[in-house]
């Protein structure tokens, strides 16, 4: 259940220009599923119970309650819990937004400008009102460099603020974006009293003794640093009869324990210790999710579909080091996989292959460039790969006769030709110098598949190594790209936008903690990010898209792994749940729509 501080873009979709008009909610389509007086989401009901406990798990451990700066990890789902955005997604509709801390929002004819009018009733959990002031303070401080780079890079486009009244404020933009109003909407708000008296940056100790201060449904009332949090419901939460909000966050507590690794979590869940759990490791699921608990219904095992662009997963390669500069020798570690013998013998043909950065949507490049994607590839023709135009993305097979050998022999005239040759066994550069790098890890579960992958390595003469270190050791490591090669995945929205500059660009590829983790520095991927942010239609958002895709694909820089289409998911035979489920969610925003049934304990 492990969540990046990504996962609020996963409800987005494809845009036109927005029109100038006041309401409720906005859709970027330019139509809403629901009614101004519509009653609560459908994928939520109205016969929902509030009361009970959960208990949830997460793998690693915390040392801060503030999730909004770059040191330290913060506990699991704090930012969702706790601090309410101005506008809330809709997850069975694509790219719509409806009012919670505002109640009203007027976006100008220009588009450069949007006002926002909050709730009269919108309160943080100390009583306070939430004031325009609050939200002017937050945006300046999302702006500024006491949070993580990722706020400065996806709120960069929106200049400023003005306030018009106590519950009135106007977002500033720098540009006509169609993403804009929404991403200004995604903003949670922070109460600036607070802050000014308690200090942005103490908070984030781990040595806090308070909940921090929210406008969200929960509260913080216990923390055994490192080794569990629980949330308690405000019972005076301002929004608990909105309609966006009807329904949802129905647990009195939610708990949430830390596990050393995912192995260790599975046997907890197994003995009782937590309630839910979402299985990313396909063995566990085949295998390992069984017995009399099961069999007589106290646990429940299901798959649950979801229609959310699968993104990529994949091994990143680092390519500010040495080894991985060359574009060849990126394409060689590809070769290097066997997917097929992966898939069959380890995951019991549960993945599909990913061919694209935007797998499971029509975001996906196939076939060649079309015209629009052709004017957006041109101007950079003589510094891309030749098969960005010629070659539809695709990754590499091991079916057939002779399987993986094939593609060793391809690899080796590829490292070949960029200047590496073995000598007594071992690849070595003209200086004598040996082909080594180490993957690092987070997860233990990878390291039967890295025990396949770094044989085949071998049989070209690179010296891999892998290795699983502590989490919180990880993340600093990657905030830093202190690392060869590490597995990561990269969610993608059904409308990408600005987030995309912290996965791709140059000027992220310098800055700690962005997701530029292969330290990629391109001027058609910089072009092609701005194409993707500033398209006004759907054709040209996709077309963008696709050109980004081919250009990403063939850089080679990082080996492609698989996805999924569904969720799996585990949990104790004691909830209710709506009769619908979203369409486009994570597992944790699908759990917060069920609650506790009685008559199942």
């Amino acid at each position: 259940m492990q969540l990046s501080l990504f996962s609020l873009f996963q409800v987005l979709f494809f845009c036109i220009a927005l029109p100038s008009f006041a309401g409720s909610g906005i859709a970027i389509n330019g139509s809403l599923k629901y009614r101004n007086d519509f009653k609560h989401f459908q994928y939520t009901s109205e016969n929902s119970i509030k009361g009970g406990e959960v208990t949830l798990h997460d793998i690693g451990s915390f040392d801060k309650l503030n999730p909004f700066t770059l040191k330290g990890e913060s506990p699991l789902e704090i930012e969702t819990l706790l601090f309410e955005p101005l506008m809330a997604s809709s997850l069975d509709e694509p790219f719509s937004v409806y009012g919670l801390l505002a109640q009203d929002i007027e976006i100008a004819k220009d588009k450069k400008s949007v006002i926002f009018t909050l709730d009269p009733q919108a309160r943080f959990s100390d009583g306070s009102d939430v004031t325009a002031e609050d939200v002017a303070y937050t945006l300046a401080l999302l702006k500024s460099s006491k949070v993580h780079p990722h706020y400065q890079s996806y709120y960069r486009d929106i200049a400023g603020s003005e306030i018009l009244g106590k519950k009135r404020i106007r977002f500033l933009f720098s540009s006509v974006n169609r993403e804009l109003p929404l991403i200004a909407g995604q903003i949670r708000v922070l109460p600036k009293k607070y802050h000014i008296r308690n200090g942005f940056t103490e908070e984030s100790s781990s040595n806090t003794p308070e909940s921090p201060i929210g406008s969200g449904p929960y509260i913080v009332s216990h923390v055994a640093l490192g080794k569990s949090i629980t949330y308690q419901r405000n019972e005076k939460y301002w929004a608990k009869d909105l309609p966006t909000r009807k329904g949802m966050y129905n647990f009195d507590q939610i708990t949430v324990k830390y596990y050393k690794d995912q192995v260790i979590a599975l046997e907890a869940f197994k003995a009782g210790e937590f309630d839910f759990i979402s299985i990313n490791i396909a063995k566990q699921w085949a295998r390992d999710i069984k017995g009399p608990k099961f069999t007589d219904g106290q646990f429940i095992k299901k798959p649950f579909p979801h229609d959310n662009n699968a993104g990529i997963q994949g091994f990143v390669m680092n390519s500010r080091r040495t080894v991985f500069k060359d574009r060849r020798v990126r394409q060689a570690m590809g070769l290097a996989l066997d997917f097929s013998w992966i898939n069959r013998s380890l995951f019991f043909d549960q993945y599909t292959r990913n061919n694209s950065f935007f797998s499971n949507s029509i975001l996906a490049a196939k076939g060649l460039p079309s015209p629009l994607e052709l004017e957006y590839l041109l101007p950079f023709k003589d510094t891309l790969p030749k098969e960005v135009f010629t070659t539809a993305p695709a990754a590499p097979t091991t079916t057939g006769k002779h399987g993986i050998r094939v593609n060793l022999r391809k690899a080796k005239l590829l490292l070949n030709e960029s200047g590496w040759h073995v000598k007594g066994g071992v690849l070595v550069n003209e200086k004598g110098e040996p082909f080594q790098f180490a993957i690092t890890l987070v997860s233990p579960s990878f390291e039967r598949v890295m025990a396949s992958y770094v044989k085949n390595l071998k049989k070209l003469g690179i010296q891999a190594s892998y290795r699983t270190i502590d989490q919180a050791l990880y993340v600093e490591k990657i905030k830093k790209f202190d690392f060869d090669m590490i597995v990561t995945s990269y969610g993608q929205s059904q409308s990408p936008g600005n987030e995309q500059r912290n996965y791709w660009t140059s000027a992220s590829a310098a800055i700690p903690g962005s997701r530029n983790y292969a330290g990629i520095h391109s001027a058609a991927v910089d072009s092609l990010v701005d194409k993707i942010i500033y398209a006004e239609k759907k054709e040209e958002l996709v077309a963008a898209c696709r050109a980004l895709d081919r250009v990403l694909w063939y850089g080679y820089y990082l080996v492609p792994n698989w996805y999924l289409p569904y969720y799996r998911l585990s949990y104790k035979n004691v909830f209710a749940m709506p009769e619908k489920s979203p369409l486009y969610y994570y597992p944790f925003q699908l759990l917060m729509t069920w609650w506790t049934d009685n008559q199942l304990q």
